[in-house]
């Protein structure tokens, strides 16, 4: 059996040793890998600390007790010396890394970032038409043909059914076919079907039709409105647009003027017209002798109020439409739609809103 003479080394030369490396160790690095050869699984007191079961029993205790001696010394001497160098590390960073004052203040995330045009009209829309009494709905891209075209009044065979100008799905087994909608009119649709008059709603959204160039897209923004109520008129439909059109282009006045349409889903239909000076390298509204179309409009068609559950013998209503992308290219002066959906940062830099800034028709929608 082995003695303690046999297994033990000198204790306090390995003592002597391993505290003088801890004291020369020059860096944390340096110092782990000294507790590591010291304290580490297969460190030097760690293997005196497995040979104590082949030791005999009147000599275990004192040999056990004389390598924990050296082991807490070199542990607390690890500990001091850490403290030590981390804090030399943290002088010389504090000694080093300086803040130039002089450096001009970097923007903010909040001051560089930018609202897309169509993000902030968006807002400017819901602002002007809340102010109104309306409220906001909303529904799928996605659409039936029936939701789309049949309760609309669109008759078999019209040129917007046709794949030439509208995004269809392949048919299912029936037949039938979902589609892009084409407009945000389903919405009005689905909202006559499950709420009942009286009814005051903008409905905003993404619309999908086979079109591109410098003023079309094939998805664009739309936002529709739709009253229902038993004694609406063309009257208050002139007057909603009127605000609408003074807020929005934030002109104390505004000519307006209604060509008779046609649109399979009002009756009578008509587009607007708004005042504007071209004479300029600025389109101006509110001034001037020329005019520009903007939206359509009318009255609700008695067939679609009775395609969606509302008797037009005792309802009647208006309805208008426009596209975002547009009234917003008129506002701000942008030329080409096609550069909405480009992804540019140097254009919506130029163009973009701070997104802090909330419209308001108090503090001005633009402001």
């Amino acid at each position: 059996m082995e003695t303690l003479a046999d297994s033990a080394p000198d204790l306090d030369a390995l003592s002597n040793r391993l505290l003088e490396a801890v004291g020369g160790a020059s860096d944390l690095a340096a110092l782990d890998a000294i507790r590591v050869s010291a304290l580490g699984k297969k460190g030097e007191i760690s293997e005196l600390m497995k040979k104590l079961g082949a030791l005999p029993a009147e000599e275990r205790k004192s040999f056990g007790q004389a390598v924990n001696v050296v082991k807490d010394a070199v542990a607390a001497a690890l500990e001091a010396r850490k403290a030590e160098l981390e804090a030399a590390a943290l002088a010389e960073k504090l000694a080093t890394d300086r803040v130039d004052v002089t450096l001009p203040v970097r923007t903010n995330p909040a001051a560089e970032g930018r609202s897309h045009p169509i993000s902030r009209v968006w807002e400017e829309l819901m602002v002007i038409f809340a102010d109104m009494g309306f409220s906001v709905a909303e529904g799928p891209d996605i659409e039936t043909d029936d939701n789309n075209f049949t309760r609309l009044n669109f008759p078999v065979g019209h040129p917007a059914r046709e794949t030439h100008d509208t995004f269809f799905f392949n048919p299912d087994e029936q037949g039938e076919r979902l589609l892009l909608r084409t407009h945000t009119s389903p919405v009005q649709v689905r909202t006559m079907m499950a709420s009942q008059p009286p009814i005051r709603i903008i409905a905003p959204g993404r619309v999908y039709r086979m079109d591109s160039d410098q003023t079309h897209t094939p998805m664009f923004h739309q936002v529709e409105g739709l009253v229902i109520d038993r004694a609406t008129h063309m009257g208050h439909l002139k007057w909603v647009l009127e605000e609408f059109c003074k807020a929005f282009f934030e002109v104390p006045d505004v000519n307006m003027r209604f060509r008779m349409s046609h649109f399979p889903f009002t009756e009578p239909s008509a587009e607007v017209d708004i005042q504007c000076d071209r004479s300029g390298p600025e389109l101006k509204i509110g001034q001037g002798n020329d005019w520009l179309e903007i939206l359509g409009c009318g009255m609700v068609h008695p067939n679609v109020l009775r395609s969606c559950g509302i008797d037009p013998d005792e309802w009647q209503g208006f309805a208008f439409g426009m596209g975002i992308d547009r009234i917003a290219m008129l506002k701000y002066g942008m030329p080409d739609l096609r550069a909405f959906f480009s992804g540019d940062l140097r254009w919506l830099k130029h163009y973009g809103f701070s997104p802090l800034a909330v419209p308001s028709l108090a503090g001005g929608l633009s402001g």
